[in-house]
């Protein structure tokens, strides 16, 4: 399939999600030009705020896969992706991705992830959150006791 194909495939999911009383997102991963695996937003039927699009649509290709490495994989999203969302497709390890709609695009309709993206380059103690370190010295055990592991898996 075509760039263009599969990201109206993704348009299409997005539009029936709205239809079916979910978020206008959608997202689709694909390899070699075929569909892998497609997500839409499920925030609010699932109540999770983690259900996004393309949060799902990685899971799902993970899933389909056997593995948690996709970077051969292509993602398509009808949207530009959200902090998050950016997080995950960086820790998948996909390298490519087309959008859609543009962050500011989401703003306009009233979804605000814009001040995500300003918190992230802010200084801990200058964000909207308190950051505090609690228990350090203890919780290192568990990266102490996977460093120990001679069967760990990288990633």
């Amino acid at each position: 399939m075509k760039h263009e194909e599969i990201m109206r495939h993704a348009i299409r999911l997005s539009i029936e999600n709205v239809d079916s009383g979910g978020g206008p997102f959608a997202a689709v991963v694909a390899r070699e030009g075929e569909i892998l695996a497609s997500g839409v937003n499920t925030v609010s039927d699932d109540n999770d705020p983690t259900a996004h699009a393309e949060v799902n649509a990685i899971r799902a290709a993970g899933r389909e896969l056997k593995q948690f490495h996709l970077d051969d994989c292509v993602l398509y999203t009808t949207c530009e992706p959200c902090p998050m969302c950016l997080g995950a497709i960086y820790w998948a390890g996909i390298r490519t991705i087309y959008y859609g709609n543009t962050r500011d695009d989401a703003a306009r309709y009233g979804f605000q992830d814009v001040h995500i993206y300003h918190e992230i380059g802010k200084p801990m103690e200058e964000r909207m959150i308190n950051f505090s370190p609690l228990l350090g010295n203890e919780a290192i055990e568990a990266f102490n006791s996977w460093d120990q592991k001679s069967d760990k898996i990288l990633y």
